[in-house]
């Protein structure tokens, strides 16, 4: 194996554990997600009753949604960019 070779294939582990790394911290972002949209659905259902701190809480979490759900379209971009 020449110099050439070496390079490519310690430059390929590398990419393939940078991808390893980014579709674990994808699906650890989408479980965020989903345990985000668990507790919104109990502030929404509060804030329909009546509950107007469930309604205030309720929005501060939709932006939050709206923020991790644009990371994560971001990682998948950069996954499909990568790959």
């Amino acid at each position: 194996m020449n110099k050439s070779q070496s390079f490519w294939t310690f430059n390929n582990v590398n990419v393939e554990e940078k991808m390893s790394i980014v579709d674990s911290e994808l699906l650890s972002r989408w479980q965020e997600l989903k345990v985000l949209i668990e507790s919104l659905e109990q502030d929404i259902q509060k804030n329909v009753g009546g509950n107007k701190s469930a309604g205030v809480r309720a929005r501060k979490g939709l932006r939050l949604l709206k923020t991790n759900a644009s990371e994560i379209v971001k990682i998948s971009l950069e996954t499909d960019k990568a790959s």
